[in-house]
């Protein structure tokens, strides 16, 4: 072929979208005929309609709490859509956290759906409150569809059974309506409130299509739309998703009992790990043996992981986001797993234990361990109901840099390294001492720093209590018998009256119930 030439098109490729392109590499029968016969002979679906899930009147009172902060405003809360992996493969689907919170679904349900909380005049809304509340969201096709056996992202042929309207609606206790109305939904009587429009706050960058739907129909019906101020119009959703965040706080009683749940499951899949070593010594990459035998108990009892496992043997338990897992585990080091099982009601548990390979700590390993036990010991002790939330991290560094005045690591005193103008113990200590744990591992992340870091300790709360220790190979600052350790240890913690309970206490702590825990299950 000449430089210059060009394959010949045949037109109906030309004229083919892209998006159509997908299915070129099979023949999918198209005939009336076929269609006739793929819309006979099926069982009929069920007609009982599901309980009342027990999640349902948690959710109706956290939609309750937010349509009292937002009186007379729009609320969009999209649960996302799904996510390209690979060419025609998504990712398995998770709503967003806050679309969990409102409406108590969990698992895979109902990509593309989206909760609006409607305003209506005071004490007609939803319990007494100021709005009422539907979900939008793509219902089961029928049978008789095309839908159902065509479509390879939502038919019931390839991807099983969805709820109906009607299912949801028994299920949750709250409106539903098809998809096919969320544009009117969302849009209807959409302006400034100066001139009579409603005002609308949205859940942003969760589904870019709900963005720029809501983004349209302020700008269409704007006073002076050339002279819009984005800036005011950001601000406004960022205080809802502000709220959205800070509502998750406190957790009720549905919210505590499955993340005690998802913390069983955690501590179920340490044992695998546990157990997991002899094969993991002998691999190549043995991190990936631990980080698999954590992943197989979390598929089995929950929906997921958390988040992305850390399996650091040796020196990369000194890296401190270490998620390759793609090192060795070696006799004679330590192995910091830090793990969760995500619940199906998308709540986890975050936990890290660092145990001996060999199942015993060296002399110089069980030093570092136990200081960093002592200084979550002291992190435990102040958190209690009424305290700040940053006492917790205070009082952990404080034993931290007295260990490490203790052993001749700090350049200055253990009083001057905590003082804001020193700060030298963070060199092996810089993440934080703790974090909210809930449907995201870092929940309640868009909370003002005054209801968080300076926040007051107060019961309901979940956070982690997860000092640590990381002294890096290469750290010439330090004596060589250090080198090459990094230890943590993360509880999660549930704070009640009487002062915080160790949700993940079933797993052991100290470096004698380690040791012995690991002999009891390699036996």
């Amino acid at each position: 072929m000449n430089q210059t030439e060009q394959p010949t098109q045949h037109p109906e490729s030309i004229q083919q979208p892209l998006e159509e392109r997908v299915n070129n590499r099979s023949h999918r029968p198209d005939s009336e005929a076929f269609r006739a016969f793929m819309a006979s002979n099926w069982a009929p679906a069920p007609t009982e309609l599901p309980a009342r899930a027990g999640v349902a009147d948690h959710a109706a009172r956290r939609r309750r709490a937010i349509s009292e902060q937002f009186k007379g405003e729009r609320l969009v809360i999209p649960a996302g859509a799904l996510k390209v992996r690979s060419n025609d493969c998504d990712y398995r689907f998770r709503p967003h956290s806050a679309f969990a919170h409102l409406t108590g679904l969990g698992v895979d349900h109902e990509p593309d759906a989206v909760l609006v909380l409607e305003p209506v005049a005071d004490g007609e809304g939803d319990d007494g409150g100021h709005h009422r509340a539907t979900l939008y969201f793509r219902p089961l096709a029928g049978r008789d569809t095309k839908e159902f056996y065509a479509d390879s992202r939502s038919g019931e042929f390839w991807i099983g059974p969805r709820p109906t309207l009607a299912e949801f609606k028994a299920l949750l206790c709250l409106d539903t309506m098809d998809i096919s109305e969320l544009e009117v939904g969302i849009t209807k009587s959409v302006g400034e409130p100066s001139v009579g429009g409603i005002s609308v706050r949205l859940v942003r960058k969760v589904d870019e299509n709900i963005d720029a739907l809501v983004d349209t129909a302020r700008y269409n019906t704007a006073v002076d739309p050339e002279n819009m101020d984005f800036a005011a119009l950001d601000e406004l959703d960022a205080k809802l998703a502000e709220a959205l965040s800070e509502l998750r706080l406190l957790k009720d009683a549905w919210e505590i009992e499955q993340m005690t749940i998802s913390v069983a499951a955690t501590a179920a899949g340490f044992e695998e790990i546990i157990r997991s070593l002899p094969r993991a010594v002998g691999h190549k990459r043995g991190e990936r043996v631990v980080e698999g035998a954590f992943f197989a108990r979390a598929r089995e009892e929950g929906n997921e992981l958390g988040y992305d496992t850390i399996a650091a043997g040796g020196n990369n338990a000194t890296i401190l986001h270490w998620t390759r897992n793609t090192g060795t585990v070696n006799e004679g080091e330590m192995l910091l797993v830090d793990a969760g099982v995500e619940a199906d009601s998308l709540y986890t548990a975050d936990i890290t234990r660092t145990i001996p390979v060999n199942g015993k700590y060296s002399e110089v390993q069980r030093r570092i361990y136990q200081a960093v036990l002592d200084a979550a010991d002291a992190a435990f002790a102040v958190a209690v109901p009424g305290r700040k939330f940053r006492d917790v991290h205070n009082a952990a560094m404080e034993v931290l840099a007295a260990r490490l005045e203790d052993w001749g690591l700090l350049p200055v005193s253990a009083s001057v390294a905590l003082s804001p103008e020193g700060q030298q113990h963070r060199r092996w200590m810089p993440h934080g001492t703790s974090h909210h744990l809930g449907l995201d591992v870092h929940d309640c992340a868009q909370a003002r720093a005054e209801l968080y870091l300076d926040g007051t300790i107060t019961e309901g709360m979940v956070f982690t209590i997860e000092p640590g220790l990381y002294f890096k190979d290469e750290d010439l600052a330090i004596p060589a018998e250090y080198r090459g350790n990094g230890v943590r240890i993360e509880d999660d913690i549930l704070i009640t009256a009487g002062g915080p309970v160790n949700l993940s206490a079933a797993l052991p702590r100290t470096p004698d119930d380690v040791e012995a825990w690991m002999a009891r299950l390699s036996a």
